[in-house]
């Protein structure tokens, strides 16, 4: 039994979900089939890209995952699969895969061209069920990855911002994705302090119209309700929050908006932008 996991845009309104699973479990019947998220906002590549690396390295060696987020379904995006020293990844070569990609070294990547793998006749608006699902349940089954198509090299690599440090007790960085409470998960990891402990002091800062300060604190529940707060989020990255409430909503939080840390509770801290890797 292989693991198969899936991350898509398609939601659970309709059945594309559960026949994409159709396909890939006539094909590879004794796969196990893990849903990481199927509702990643419509197109959204980069809330695909980010959530597909959060989740990855808590799978064991050998699973397959698929990420369906493909905007450009039909067009001539090119559909890709990745072998790294511990996972296969399948899905369109549009970024989706290429930050959990990024974690592990490659091994061999492969351009998805073998129709005699896929599902006839190929959809022009569901290569999930008709490309993607086949194609995984062929690697599930032990496949060569030389069959599936040709060598990889120029696949894309979807930027990740790195944040900026300005000293031991200041950063900036940006906002990278909203979960479904939201909360806003930025880039700034964890480990702040030059000791690579998480120090639970600061303020966190967000300049748009108005500027929105979060205090750093442990958990949640460290300020009153509807008071905002960071928190040292599970990811590995800082969160913006608000006890009880949505920081998204609130303070109107979106991917890329611009955040800056202190140490000291004075701001303002670095003025620098954050870099693409």
């Amino acid at each position: 039994m292989q693991c198969i996991t899936l991350t898509t845009d398609f939601g659970h309104r309709d059945g594309f979900v559960g026949i994409m699973k159709g396909v890939i479990l006539t094909r590879a019947p004794r796969a196990l089939l893990i849903d990481v998220s199927h509702e990643i906002a419509p197109g959204d590549v980069r809330a695909g890209a980010f959530v597909l690396m959060n989740a990855h390295r808590y799978f064991p060696p050998g699973t397959v995952h698929l990420a369906v987020v493909d905007p450009g379904v039909g067009s001539s995006r090119r559909a890709l699969a990745v072998r790294t020293r511990r996972a296969f990844y399948v899905g369109p070569d549009n970024g989706v895969l290429s930050w959990a990609v990024s974690q592990d070294p490659v091994l061999e990547a492969r351009w998805i061209e073998n129709s005699e793998l896929f599902l006839q006749p190929v959809s022009q608006t569901f290569h999930g069920r008709d490309i993607f699902a086949p194609v995984v349940a062929y690697l599930c089954r032990g496949g060569r990855m030389s069959r599936v198509g040709p060598e990889a090299d120029d696949w894309i690599r979807l930027p990740r911002p790195d944040p900026i440090r300005s000293g031991a007790d200041a950063a900036s960085g940006e906002v990278l994705y909203v979960d479904r409470f939201g909360n806003a998960i930025t880039n700034l990891p964890v480990e702040l302090s030059p000791r690579g402990a998480p120090r639970i002091r600061g303020v966190f800062m967000v300049r748009k119209r108005s500027s929105a300060r979060f205090p750093a604190h442990a958990f949640y529940g460290a300020v009153p309700r509807g008071r905002p707060v960071a928190v040292p989020g599970s990811s590995g990255f800082w969160e913006l929050a608000v006890h009880g409430g949505s920081a998204a909503d609130k303070y109107g939080l979106r991917p890329g908006d611009p955040v800056e840390w202190s140490a000291a509770t004075g701001l303002p801290c670095s003025s620098g932008r954050p870099r693409s890797a």
